[in-house]
């Protein structure tokens, strides 16, 4: 089960490791980074981190087992206040019950070893502005990441104290 640490999420997801379900969770985060204030191609770049984070889980913590679960938390980067700008972004926890690992030993392949796969690292961290691994208590790891959405002219405008 997810930890307890933070306030609860909007959105919490309960999946089993089963890369059919990658899709719908790529439409879901499509859709949240859009109402957050994600334009394209950065909403795209979002669902594409959860993605490679998720097929991660599924082929490297579980082992492609079908029946490990993992868990999706989505907040909204300093959320605004009733009626006023959009959020600033979004934040995405993954957490699961596979094997564990030490943070400092993920990362992607060595980039010049040219053949396909083994990139998924290196993308996520390309894209979202925090990504930090952690061992979870007990079993598993824990994935927070992090983007800054760009600013939109509705919350530059609230930013400076006007009206939108």
């Amino acid at each position: 089960m997810p930890d307890r640490q933070e306030p609860i999420p909007d959105i919490r997801l309960e999946l089993v490791s089963q890369p059919r379900y990658l899709c719908c969770v790529r439409e879901l985060m499509l859709a949240v980074a859009e109402r957050y204030g994600f334009g394209e191609p950065d909403r795209s770049k979002v669902a594409l981190a959860v993605d490679e984070a998720l097929a991660n889980i599924i082929c490297h913590g579980y082992r492609r087992r079908p029946d490990g679960r993992i868990w999706l938390s989505v907040w909204p980067l300093d959320p605004p206040a009733a009626g006023s700008a959009d959020p600033r972004g979004i934040r995405v926890v993954l957490e699961d019950h596979a094997d564990q690992v030490e943070p400092e030993q993920i990362r992607g392949r060595d980039l010049d070893e040219i053949r396909p796969g083994g990139l998924g690292v290196h993308i996520i961290r390309e894209i979202m502005d925090r990504v930090e691994y952690s061992r979870r208590p007990g079993a598993g790891m824990r994935l927070v990441m992090e983007k800054q959405a760009p600013p939109t002219p509705r919350r530059a405008a609230a930013d400076r104290g006007l009206s939108p």
